[in-house]
């Protein structure tokens, strides 16, 4: 689509907007980046969606739901006041007609599906605080209007994933986009608008997603993402010292890293950006003039740095015939049709003759039942307390001393990865 080229796509995660002095970094962040027209997504404040959370858990349990929701407004009320003065305006108001709309919703609510009484009130965290900056923004004198995400960004009613109709979405977006130049757009990330009149959320790491789906259907130039990091590191500094900042990586690269449990950026955020060759830049909002990383269709560089993916709680499964007969692909088809019963996630397999061994996160009691069911054919023996390591863009040097003093239960190499399944 012609005309719509050089806008571009920001989206700022909770920590980004965790208070009043946060927002007012935002704020510098777009007069600093000013000229271009924005989609500007915003996810809700600071820890607000796990407080929603906590509501809809008091609430479905029978307990006191009604002290955290009115601390979520406190709390809302006082970044207010704090960035205008006052709680006597436009977003003053917004506020007000969501606590109530919070408030009526949950008292009239007569034991309605769990996962939709979630969509209905984690939603609202984004509404607030995209209410609360966009109004700060006007005020500031940035060239801003609050936009509708539920009206938007379309969905089926799947409660808590809702699926993306990506026909009318990108339809809906382009004739708002167009109605409403040369304003810039502030909008929530995480929700949509599902069949009757019903908020959705899309999921994990939606805010994200909302970003690559805003800019797919606007063609956006590019995509940054705000962060507490400096871009995309090669290993978690909690747990790695000295960590490397990857500068430039391709789409595929890292979709493989998230694949293998690296918390960088969600799968689904990539697709669409990969799908029409949209770069995606993660940044740091605390150093906004460093380069971050940049995700786009150069390979070039992915192999410069190596990874590391730690992950611990792992468990090995060996699973074996009771006959020492072999293990044959109509075997694996039944094992692997057990572990998606139990909604097991593979991280490593291994086969010999007559045993199959397979490494699961911890999660114990889907993995006693699993046993449970696999025993009646065959014979289970199982370790735990293990930890998994994959490495991308080994070399042997690195690896040697990573496993010093370790015993490697179970190792897997391809070029590019290494997985070690070792016992501390």
């Amino acid at each position: 689509m012609m005309g719509m080229d050089d806008m571009i796509v920001f989206k700022f995660g909770g920590a980004s907007v965790q208070d009043a002095e946060a927002v007012r970094n935002l704020a510098t962040i777009l007069h600093n980046n000013g000229d271009t027209r924005k989609v500007v997504v915003v996810s809700a404040m600071n820890k607000t969606t796990n407080k929603l959370e906590s509501v809809v858990n008091a609430f479905v349990s029978n307990g006191d739901w009604k002290t955290p929701l009115n601390e979520v407004f406190d709390f809302h009320k006082k970044v207010l006041i704090d960035l205008l003065q006052s709680d006597t305006n436009d977003a003053g108001q917004s506020l007000e007609k969501v606590k109530h709309y919070a408030f009526t919703f949950l008292e009239q609510d007569e034991g309605s599906d769990v996962n939709f009484i979630y969509d209905q009130i984690v939603a609202l965290g984004e509404i607030l605080s995209t209410k609360i900056i966009s109004s700060f923004l006007s005020n500031a004198g940035i060239d801003v209007i609050w936009a509708d995400a539920r009206k938007l960004i379309q969905t089926d009613n799947t409660y808590r994933d809702a699926r993306v109709d990506w026909k009318h979405t990108t339809e809906k977006i382009q004739e708002y986009w167009q109605g409403n130049a040369p304003h810039s757009i502030v909008t929530q990330g995480f929700i949509g608008g599902g069949e009757h009149q019903r908020m959705t959320t899309l999921g994990r790491e939606g805010s994200d997603f909302s970003a690559a789906i805003f800019a797919y259907a606007l063609d956006a130039k590019s995509v940054t993402i705000w962060k507490d990091v400096p871009g995309m590191l090669n290993a978690d500094p909690k747990l790695f010292t000295n960590t490397s900042l990857l500068p430039n990586i391709s789409y595929r690269e890292a979709i493989e890293l998230s694949y293998y449990g690296a918390s960088v950026i969600h799968p689904k955020t990539i697709k669409p950006l990969e799908n029409k060759n949209i770069p995606l830049h993660v940044k740091s909002f605390l150093e906004p003039t460093e380069p971050g990383t940049i995700i786009n269709d150069n390979t070039s560089e992915d192999s410069k740095i190596p990874s590391y993916i730690f992950k611990t709680n792992q468990v090995l499964l060996s699973i074996s015939s009771r006959d020492f007969s072999f293990i044959v692909e109509e075997h694996m088809s039944e094992i692997f049709a057990c572990f998606a019963r139990h909604k097991l996630k593979i991280q490593t397999m291994q086969n010999s003759a007559i045993s199959l061994s397979v490494s699961v996160s911890d999660q114990r009691s889907q993995i006693e039942a699993l046993i449970e069911e696999l025993q009646k054919d065959y014979q289970v023996l199982y370790n735990d307390g293990l930890e998994l390591l994959t490495i991308r863009h080994y070399n042997e040097k690195i690896v040697e001393e990573l496993v010093q003093g370790k015993e490697v239960m179970l190792q897997q190499k391809t070029r590019h990865t290494m997985r070690l399944l070792m016992r501390a």
